[in-house]
């Protein structure tokens, strides 16, 4: 039996009977009609990391059809600090295959993510989804192949303390309720992402579950699939939008920061990536990881440092990469090892049928998997800019693929150990590590810049603004500043505490 799509959660591709990556304007002008649509929502990243709103009433198709053909103006100055006030008029233009009804609205609206243009009619070249475009392009024009990512993306959900059902510290890892008391929410969180386009592989909860100051502090993730890195990147702030406006509407508190207090699980986010070609897996060859995949780890590597500019972008970052706990801190990778900064994990790469172990029924050969494998950044965590760190890694990837030393520095970085066990200090300390704070983050990426810069896909405003803000905390020392006094940590937690 050959499955096709069936757009079972989605009601857009469902109505117009096409996937998303098909819709035109003609079909959002339909739909809209059709199903009595009130509002439009512009959505479009800025430099905080968050989505912004423009609402857009309907009042008539001929005002649809301008806005959709059109767009409409917005400061681009007060999204980003790196533009000036005097040249800050900017368009943002929708893109019509990330269209969706949006779950919260109390008018029938339809949500549409924008790019931003310049006053030309040019993509504005410092904009986020405009530099993972050019990333993106990049890599398959240089390498003819392309990129695929996606994303594991933790949160602590907060409410009052609750006594009944209580776990020990720590003992959160995929429990159900009611020893969890968030499961409910997972659940009809993961059902709005799916509704609008989000492809999700599973949610759970996590590690981390304790209470403070009367409060019970929950960890939960969900896990996305694999896609185009540029859709990777859409769903993953849509995602973070609907979990914190659902949050607001169950009277809960949601928190992506990486660290919200010591001695607890923080939440990262993590990036499992791919190389396809023709819509096959370039991850496996005869049964091992291949040289390509070997070589786009080589280039994770070799970037990672710098990476974290945009994948770890405020001081809390830095409290979350300490030794001995699930976080990266050394610069390596293994296999299906979480003590390392990339790790390769179970890919369903054997030859065994386990369906027909524990399903005697079903017919030996009966196959349906795809090419799981890929490999994970583990570095990344929830203040990270979605778009740029998403870019960085796809450059990170393409100069693996294109240096001829990666194979070498592919083995040079393996490890098969425990690096953080005291038997294996003598690996350790061959390792380089990765950045204790933002002011060393944005030192790395000044001086790998040029690595972003090539084939223009990062901008030089793009970085200097970037390094502007790493360097805008002075935080040099955090952590022994923080042994001296501990309530400095509280002090960046509440500042932090809604980032990005």
């Amino acid at each position: 039996m050959e499955l096709q799509p069936s757009y079972i959660l989605n009601p857009l591709p469902a109505f117009l009977d096409k996937p998303n990556n098909q819709f035109t304007k003609n079909d959002i002008i339909k739909y809209i009609i059709s199903n009595n649509i009130r509002i439009l929502n512009f959505r479009y990243a800025a430099a905080d990391g968050r989505l912004k709103t423009l609402n857009l009433p309907i009042p008539d198709i001929r005002y649809l059809d301008s806005v959709l053909s059109c767009g409409e103006r917005v400061d681009g100055s007060s999204l980003f600090p790196y533009i000036e006030a005097g040249s800050s008029d900017l368009y943002v233009i929708p893109r019509y295959s990330t269209a969706y009804i949006d779950p919260f609205s109390s008018v029938p609206a339809m949500g549409i993510f924008c790019s931003y243009f310049n006053k030309e009619g040019l993509p504005l070249d410092s904009s986020p989804e405009n530099t993972l475009r050019k990333a993106s392009d990049s890599f398959k024009r240089k390498t003819g192949y392309e990129f695929e990512a996606m994303g594991e993306l933790e949160f602590y959900v907060v409410d009052k303390e609750n006594p009944l059902y209580n776990i020990p510290d720590q003992r959160g890892y995929h429990e159900s309720a009611p020893f969890t008391k968030f499961e409910q929410f997972r659940c009809e969180a993961i059902y709005h992402i799916s509704r609008t386009g989000g492809e999700i592989k599973y949610g759970h909860s996590e590690v981390g579950n304790f209470s403070l100051d009367g409060k019970i502090f929950e960890q939960n993730e969900i896990e996305f699939l694999v896609t185009p890195v540029t859709q990777a990147a859409d769903q993953l702030m849509l995602a973070k939008w609907i979990i914190r406006n659902l949050a607001f509407k169950w009277g809960l508190d949601v928190t992506f920061a990486p660290k919200i207090t010591g001695g607890q699980a923080g939440s990262g986010l993590h990036f499992h990536t791919r190389i396809v070609q023709d819509g096959n897996s370039l991850m496996i060859e005869d049964g091992r990881l291949s040289s390509i995949a070997k070589r786009v780890i080589a280039g994770y590597m070799k970037c990672a440092s710098s990476l974290t500019a945009f994948g770890n972008t405020n001081p809390t970052s830095y409290l979350r990469l300490v030794p001995h706990q699930e976080a990266p801190t050394s610069i390596c990778w293994g296999d299906r090892n979480r003590s390392v900064l990339v790790r390769v994990p179970l890919g369903w790469t054997g030859e065994r049928d386990m369906m027909t172990v524990v399903n005697p029924l079903e017919k030996t050969g009966h196959d349906i998997r795809r090419d799981k494998q890929t490999v994970e950044l583990r570095s990344p965590d929830g203040s990270a800019d979605i778009y740029n760190i998403l870019s960085g890694l796809t450059v990170a990837a393409r100069t693996g693929l294109e240096s001829e030393d990666s194979l070498k520095v592919a083995e040079e970085t393996y490890v098969d150990v425990n690096i953080h066990k005291e038997e294996n200090g003598e690996k350790l300390k061959s390792l380089r590590q990765l950045p204790v704070s933002c002011a060393e983050s944005a030192s790395e990426l000044r001086k790998n810049r040029g690595i972003y810069e090539e084939e223009g896909v990062f901008s030089p405003l793009l970085i200097d603004g970037t390094i502007k803000m790493l360097e805008s905390y002075n935080d040099k020392g955090i952590r022994t500043e923080i042994e001296k006094n501990p309530q400095k940590m509280t002090e960046l937690v509440e500042r932090f505490y809604h980032c990005g």
